[in-house]
Formats: structure tokens, sequence, C-alpha cells
């Protein structure tokens, strides 16, 4: 008969198990286990010892229940009776039954004499000893507690002196190296999406790495260092990671973390053997990932008489990439997002010869990282890729990322069985504006309240030429908004004044559609009133757009306050900027009102199909207003250069066929 049975792991299986939580809890638990055991576990032969004459008393009241005597040891061990243990024994814990008194007799022929002598009744037997192993047995808890002991202490002493880390090589660097050996899963230049004119500067990297003679010829020298500067998400990470798959050379890959410890000189001390590691294997690549953890700008004024670890850290690493010391075959990669935090040392030609700015990406960029996310995605036939792309200004690839996955987890949510339009449009509005919160209690005064100054926004917007085009109007809360206007940011590459002070009238078309209409104000206008002034003061104190401040900047880009003063004007000229941007604030205000008053019947028609549908779109708008006499940049740029638009798509395809 065959049967089935449960397979057990082979020892050549075994590698692969781990125990939930790491193999040290095992070990600690079985510490613990045996060390009850051996402590806190009730003992059956709980005993005393006791003089030859006191035994002889107990023998003489009665106490003793049992005699055990060991012959070679001249031993008695003398069982009490359960009823007499309070007699004998003090400790509450010993007064239980098989507790037993052991003294040392002086002859066995006096220890006969003395239960004659007393006509003890009980029994009593003789033993050659205890053995060798009853007294290993009694000892076997606390001599594997021992064993463990031993080996948990053996294998963190085997940790430290790990290349890894450990108080004895602290020093070395934790720098993981990807070569043709343990390289992982390979990304390349084809699995990043958009970013042009960066995987152009990197494949140059890439490609004298491979063929040098190519360029050595004509006298070019090989870049000591590139840096990665860009936001969030823009997939600085990602290049590096295509870099370490297309290059034919080891790629050290580490954090500026990674330097950081709280020894003394473990900085300096991991630079040094990160270079040397990377001498032995040049020509390669050394990539750190945020490293303005490490090359952040020096003090001016360092504490009198400490030691800043970090600054030494730093010191080192100029030395390494740049001193006496030659590095050639050696290329520095490095990714930030506060590159105006770093030190000028650092950014200086001949350690990081060029700066690769890695920017949000545009329409086309979109259209080609959409394609690439949503390829394990399965999509509707009905999903327009190009429309998924303008509906996401400002995106970086982390966020298309996330709203793909979005979309399919509100899908899946909902039971269908492909990730349709309305998915992603959800998705969208998830990421930006929160979670929808119908569930939240609104009386009908405040839902009024919200669907006017919504309908604000969305009147004033409408009537205004260089305003965002709206995409649609809420007032389900979602977030920590009550309610919300989505609109489709143009992205200008250059914004005039004019345009600037149509968005200021926009938002405050909200606030202005409750003083207009209710004669009254409320607190929903806060998040407006932020935007609004930070536009305005950017107007007046960053762009030189006053008539009063014109031409003058008091921004400083570097963020290191070249002028040495934490605002490079007077008083009198703070009195001059607050003046001016409250006088901008209050001319569009008061702009924002009067557009309200001229189309208070189609405000109210719109506030009303508001509170009654909660949600209306652009369509809706433009029944009431009519439609706007203004194209979208967007649709400007397709109508006056349909070829460069048409390029830009082959080339997105081109992308898409080398992916697939």
């Amino acid at each position: 008969m065959n049967t089935k049975s449960q397979a057990t792991p082979s020892p050549k299986n075994f590698k692969g198990f781990k125990f939930p939580g790491g193999i040290t809890w095992v070990y600690a638990a079985i510490a613990v286990v045996l060390f009850s055991m051996w402590v806190m576990a009730p003992n059956a032969t709980t005993n005393k010892e006791v003089p030859y004459s006191t035994f002889k008393t107990y023998m003489e009241k009665g106490y003793v229940e049992k005699l055990l005597i060991v012959d070679n040891k001249r031993v008695v061990q003398a069982y009490i009776k359960e009823t007499s243990l309070s007699e004998v024994f003090s400790d509450k814990q010993q007064q239980k039954k098989g507790s037993y008194v052991e003294a040392r007799i002086p002859s066995n022929d006096k220890l006969e004499d003395v239960i004659a002598q007393y006509n003890f009744t009980g029994d009593y037997t003789y033993e050659d000893s205890r053995g060798f192993w009853d007294s290993v047995l009694s000892f076997l808890p606390f001599i594997i507690f021992i064993g463990i002991w031993f080996y948990l202490m053996r294998g963190m002493s085997g940790g430290l002196s790990s290349a890894m880390g450990g108080i004895f090589n602290v020093g070395r660097s934790k720098a993981q190296l990807f070569d043709k050996e343990n390289g992982n899963k390979k990304i390349t230049f084809a699995d990043v999406a958009g970013l042009v004119g960066a995987k152009q500067e990197i494949e140059e990297i890439v490609s004298f790495l491979k063929n040098p003679t190519k360029y050595t010829e004509l006298g070019g020298k090989i870049p000591k260092g590139a840096l990665l500067v860009g936001p969030p998400g823009t997939g600085k990470t990602l290049l590096a990671k295509a870099v370490a798959g297309e290059a034919d050379v080891p790629f050290f890959s580490l954090s500026g973390s990674d330097f950081v410890e709280m020894f003394v000189g473990v900085g300096a001390s991991r630079v040094r053997d990160l270079f040397a590691q990377a001498k032995e294997k040049s020509p390669c690549i050394i990539f750190i990932d945020e490293i303005d953890a490490v090359g952040r700008a020096r003090a001016k004024n360092p504490n009198y008489g400490g030691n800043d670890e970090r600054e030494n850290t730093l010191n080192q690493l100029l030395t390494e990439m740049d001193g006496f010391g030659t590095n050639s075959g050696i290329i520095i990669l490095a990714a930030t997002n506060r590159a105006d935090m770093l030190d000028k040392a650092l950014l200086r030609a001949g350690r990081f010869d060029r700066q690769i700015h890695v920017e949000l990406p545009d329409v086309n960029e979109r259209k080609a990282i959409f394609k690439v996310h949503l390829r394990p995605v399965k999509v509707d036939d009905s999903i327009d890729i190009d429309f998924l792309a303008r509906q996401t200004p400002g995106f970086s690839g982390a966020d298309i990322a996330n709203v793909c996955n979005e979309a399919a987890l509100i899908a899946a949510r909902k039971g269908k069985t492909t990730v349709e339009k309305q998915d992603f449009l959800d998705a969208v509005d998830r990421i930006i504006g929160g979670l929808e919160k119908k569930s939240k209690i609104i009386t009908t005064a405040e839902k009024r309240a919200i669907a006017y100054h919504e309908a604000g926004h969305a009147t004033v917007s409408w009537k205004l030429r260089f305003a965002n085009p709206l995409v649609k109007v809420t007032i389900v809360p979602r977030g920590k908004a009550l309610g919300a206007a989505w609109y489709l940011p143009e992205e200008r590459q250059l914004t005039t004044k004019e345009q600037m002070l149509d968005e200021i009238c926009a938002t405050l078309g909200g606030r202005a559609a409750e003083e207009v209409f209710f004669n009254e104000m409320s607190t929903g206008a806060l998040n407006d009133l932020e935007r609004v002034t930070k536009l305005a003061y950017a107007i007046i104190s960053y762009y030189g757009m006053s008539g009063k401040l014109a031409n003058v900047s008091y921004y400083d880009s570097s963020g290191s306050f070249d002028f040495g003063f934490s605002k490079p004007y007077s008083e009198k000229t703070a009195e001059m900027i607050d003046a001016e941007v409250k006088a901008l604030i209050e001319e569009q205000y008061s702009r924002a009102k009067d557009i309200l008053r001229e189309n208070s019947k189609g405000h109210n028609e719109l506030a009303t199909l508001l509170i009654e549908r909660e949600v209306i779109f652009s369509e809706d708008v433009e029944k009431i207003f009519g439609k706007r006499p203004w194209i979208s940049r967007t649709e400007e740029l397709i109508k006056e250069s349909p070829e460069d638009i048409e390029a830009e798509t082959k080339a997105a395809k081109e992308i898409e066929e080398k992916l697939t």
C-alpha cells in the first residue's frame, strides 16, 4: 500500500528554512525553558544537611518515614513524614511530600544502633552510590544553559568580526557590490521610460567604460563623477540601477547614511575602505544614494573643541574623490533632491564634473511611463493613455506607478475583472485629495456654504483666460477638505505676471463667493489664502514684478545666504513688501467679487446643481456659462506643431517596442 507522508526538510533544503523572528529567538526560548526547569520547577527531592545529632533527634521524635543509606559515602537520607514537614523545614517551599534531610553517619553499626534504639519501623535501604550519571543528570539543565550561552557568545563574536560590521571591523565599507557573478535581476535603460536627456548623459558614461579608447584617442578623460539632481520619485535611483545593469564593470551601491556611525572616525574609515575596494576592481562605478546625508555644507562656525564626525567623513570623501592620490577608472554617481545643501567643494569640477537634472516628466514622458507600469495591469480596452497622461500633470514616475497600483486596487475592491477609466480617475483623486469621506456628517447649511464656495472657484476660473482649465467640482469631503475644484494645470515653461494674477483671482473665488452671497466668511478658505499669500510674496520679492520694487529679487537659489544676513533688506523695505502684497491680493479679491456679481445667476445655478449632484464636470459648467473663448496651452501646442507631437509619440512607441 502506497502512502504519502508530509515531507520533512532535508539537509539540502533546510538551508532555505527560516524560523519566524530569526533563529536567535529559538535559542532564547530553549534557554528560558531549561532555566525554568532547573530553577523554577517543583523539586521533588528538596533537602537540607543537618548534623548527626539533629538526625537522631528527628528519629527520636518519629519524624522520619523512610531511610536511604549511601554506604560508600557514609551518608543517610531521612525522608520526613508529611505531617512533620513544618517541624523540620522552616521554608514553606520545602514543606512538600518527598523532602528529606541528609546527615553524615560515623558508621553503619552506629546507625543500626539508632534504628534499634528508637524502634524505627519504616523502610530503610542501602545503596553503594548515587552514581556518576545521576550527578550528571541533576546538573544537565545547567550544563545545557551554559553551552547555549557560549554558543551565542561565539556567534556574536563572529558577527562582530564579520566584514559587514561589528566592533572589530566597524570601519569596513557597507557598499553592496554588483558584478557578473553576484548581479541580481538586471534593469537596463529600456526599463527607464522618459528621462531622455538624463539617459543620454548616463549612457555616455557607460559607453566610456565599455570603450574608453574611443574617447582617449582624442585626448578626452573619463569624467570622475556625475550628480543626479531632481525631485523625489523622478527616477534617480532607477537610473543608477540601469547603469549597474548596462555596464560590464563592478558597481558599488550604498547610501549616504551608511557612512554615519556613532563611533568617531568610522565614517572616514569606511570611505577609505570603499575606495580601496574600488581601486582593486577598477574600472568600476560607485553609487552613493542620498549623498546629502554626508555631503552637507560644512559649518562656518564649528563648535569649539567639537569633533564633527560628518565633516570628517566629508573631508575624507573629498580627498578620495580628487586628492593627491589618483583614482583612475573610478566613476562616482550620486543622487540627491537637496543639491542646494551640498558643500561647494563637493560640487566643483574634478569631483562631480557634471550635474544631471532629472526633472518631472512632461506629457509625452508620462505616456511612456504609463505604458511601463500598465504592462502587468489588466486594463479595459477603452483606456486612453494619452488621456491619463494629460490628467496627471506634475506627477513623478513614482506617482504614476502609485496611480496604476491604486486603480487596480479600486477595481478589485469593486469586483471588476479589468481596470476601467473611472478607476484611474478615482485613483488620481484619491492620491491628490485623499479618501472620500461620505460618512462625514454635514448639515444642510454647511453643504450649501461649501457648494457656493466651490461654485465661486469654478465661476471665476471659467471667466479668466489664464486660469487653469476646470476638470470637475465636488462637495464630497475628501481628506481634510470639505470640497474641492479640480483643475488641469498648464505645464508652462514661462509664466507671466498676468497668468499668476489670474491664478490668484481664481483661488480667491471661494472666499469672494462667501462674502458676495452670504455676507460672511468661513474658515474653509484657509488653504486658498495660504497659496495666495505665498504666490503674492513670490511676485513681489522674488520675481521683481512690483511697481515700487521693480526688477529686484531677494531670492537666494543657493540657500546659503551669501549676503550674510537672514534677510537682505531693511525693515522699511519689508514694510513696503507687505504693503505691496496686501494691495495685490486686495485688488484680485475685488476683481473676483466683480466677476461673481456679473455672473450671479450662473453661479447660483451652478451651486444648486452642485448641491443636487455633489459632483459636476466641466461639461456642466460649459452648459451654464457657454464655451470658453480661449484654448488651453496643450490644445494650442497640438494645433500649432502636430509634427512635434507626432515625433514625440513615435519616440515613446520606440521605447515601448524595446520594453516588449
